[in-house]
């Protein structure tokens, strides 16, 4: 065993024990829930006890997780820089345990548009969380007032726009693989790479990076 084998089998080894613990789990418990025995289930938390792929996938299920997840390496490169598009005041991460994620800042100043038809509608689904300052929120026929420390979730096939309101604000918006590429496509058809949820103004939903839009 190479001394990086060594290291992955101590590191999933943790994995389990801590994964039992945040369970509020004991040894008995999670070795009846995976049909060993406590002495086994307890030699393999200690390392006593070689891995066999059979009980490590069954671990994982009871732990609710995946094999992939509990035999993932450790990562040295934990830092991310955003891209930024300072011309738009946005930035984004992409989320590497699943690159259909963005998640992207932005700080607005015009209000969502009056005309309904700049409000878009596409797949997918998005979710943001107001930093600073009051965002609308026009989804459908509904308008919502977003104030600091307030979230909003919604699926993305309703027509929708965000803007400021009384001054200006920031958001933090997650989106789906779907709910990018759709902004995206917005993007492009409004020859505005900074388009913002649903229109042609500012807003959180704009997806690119310096020089134009993410891939």
């Amino acid at each position: 065993m190479t001394q990086n084998d060594g290291e992955l089998d101590g590191l999933v080894r943790k994995r389990i024990r801590a994964l039992r613990v945040a369970q509020g789990w004991s040894l008995e418990e999670l070795a009846t829930r995976a049909n060993v025995s406590q002495s086994t289930l307890s030699r393999i938390e200690n390392g006593q006890r070689r891995l066999a792929l059979d009980q490590l996938v069954t671990l994982a299920r009871v732990l609710d997780t995946s094999l992939d997840q509990l035999v993932e390496t450790a990562s040295d490169d934990v830092i991310i820089s955003p891209r930024i598009d300072a011309a738009h005041g946005l930035m984004r991460w992409p989320v590497k345990g699943d690159p259909g994620i963005s998640v992207m800042r932005q700080r607005m100043t015009e209000p969502p548009p009056d005309n309904p038809s700049r409000m878009r509608a596409h797949p997918g689904r998005e979710w943001l969380v107001v930093l600073s300052g009051t965002a609308t929120l026009m989804l459908g026929h509904r308008r919502f007032r977003i104030e600091a420390n307030q979230a909003a979730e919604f699926p993305t096939m309703l027509p929708h726009a965000i803007g400021a309101e009384g001054g200006p604000c920031e958001i933090l918006g997650i989106f789906d693989r779907d709910a990018r590429r759709g902004h995206q496509r917005d993007s492009d058809s409004d020859g505005n790479s900074g388009s913002g949820i649903g229109s042609g103004s500012k807003g959180v939903g704009g997806d690119c990076g310096p020089g134009g839009p993410c891939p």
